[in-house]
């Protein structure tokens, strides 16, 4: 079904209706409360309509929307804006790629390279593009496009905190965290000229929304706490102290022995480097960056608190700056020379980061390839059942 929310936008709603329509049977229109559209203003058209009494928001619409799709036994909404800037005839690119992956999540990504783009919308793509890829390791060209395709098992499993245009940002993160698939398709474009174009963006209010939505995503991103996934049905904690069965779960929930190799070898290669107070921040942000595994990251770089993997980095700086190890023990050369000993522990770990990461990374993998190939002689040897 194909869902158009509307906010004031009579002028260019039945034209964007009458072309969806050409190309698809099933439409719904989402009156958002408006005031600018005359009652029976569609009443010719083959269209559903649902009206709010109250202005309640766009993500607010779209869930009523999907929530009368559902009722209807649909398994996907399209949502198109009704502001004209959206192609319908582009509604058959979004349908073939939910045929080719029924379970993600479809954006049309505008082309820019066309006239009238508001220098308002370029800044603000490349800001939601950038803090998307921070929250989740996913880099997508255009997380504002209004024009995507929703699997309704999105709508059904999560909860969403967003009413207004912020909604559209916070469901492709939380999806992403999840475990659904987020693609996109190349899409047309239409801003009209300056002053004829219709907008209820509001820059102070909405762009509160947004920021304050992407400081609780971030937060949330960078806490080390697995989320919790659509697929996910594994129990148990992750921890350092227990590797094999740490292994064992995370192979289950289908990381590979690289990703988990990679994940190990940057936390040991960033807990080497002295970065004081800063080390989980760092892992997680990295870790989020590259879609790396966070908890093993974070587990693998405990292996260099204090003493052993600093006190090696100093001995090794030091000999790098004097020809010697370090020797002496003491307030002398621990604490009134703390700077030199950070300094040497910098050197250090410029050499032995590298070597470190390259060695636990290699553990790591071969534990996680014997444990895998174990759990896939397991599977093979159990009991075929037959409908």
């Amino acid at each position: 079904m194909v869902v158009i929310p509307v906010y004031n936008h009579g002028a260019t709603l039945r034209s964007v209706v009458e072309g969806v329509l050409s190309r698809h049977v099933h439409v719904l229109v989402v009156d958002d409360g408006s005031d600018d559209i005359p009652p029976h203003a569609l009443d010719d058209l083959p269209v559903r309509i649902v009206r709010h009494e109250q202005n309640r928001g766009k993500g607010a619409a779209i869930r009523t929307g999907a929530n009368v799709a559902r009722s209807l036994g649909m398994s996907h909404i399209v949502t198109i804006d009704a502001d004209g800037q959206h192609d319908p005839a582009d509604l058959p690119l979004l349908l073939d790629a939910i045929a080719r992956d029924e379970n993600a999540i479809i954006v049309g990504a505008r082309d820019f390279n066309t006239a009238n783009v508001p220098g308002s919308s370029r800044f603000g793509r490349k800001f939601s593009n950038f803090w998307l890829r921070v929250q989740t390791g996913i880099a997508i060209s255009d997380v504002q496009s209004g024009f995507r395709a929703y699997p309704l098992a999105v709508l059904e499993k999560l909860r969403f905190t967003e009413n207004h245009y912020s909604f559209e940002v916070e469901i492709l993160v939380r999806a992403a965290w999840a475990g659904f698939r987020l693609s996109e398709v190349d899409i047309a474009v239409y801003y009209p000229p300056k002053g004829e174009r219709v907008s209820h963006f509001r820059a102070f209010m909405d762009n509160l929304r947004l920021s304050l939505l992407n400081t609780r995503l971030t937060v949330r991103a960078i806490v080390p706490i697995p989320h919790r996934t659509f697929s996910q049905d594994e129990t148990g904690a992750i921890s350092a102290i227990h590797p094999l069965k740490s292994l064992r779960i995370l192979l289950a929930s289908e990381a590979t022995p690289r990703e988990l190799a990679m994940a190990a070898a940057m936390g040991m290669f960033l807990g080497t480097i002295p970065l004081i107070g800063l080390h989980s921040i760092t892992i997680l942000l990295v870790a989020g960056w590259f879609r790396m595994n966070k908890v093993v990251g974070l587990a693998v770089s405990q292996l260099c608190m204090p003493p052993f993997v600093p006190a090696l980095c100093i001995e090794a700086g030091h000999f790098m700056r004097h020809g010697s190890f370090l020797t002496e023990i003491s307030l002398q050369t621990l604490g009134y020379e703390a700077l030199q000993r950070i300094w040497e522990w910098l050197l250090g770990s410029l050499l032995l980061a590298p070597i470190l990461s390259l060695l636990i990374g290699g553990i790591v993998f071969v534990m996680a390839k014997g444990i895998s190939m174990g759990l896939n002689g397991r599977s093979e040897n159990e009991p075929q059942v037959r409908p």
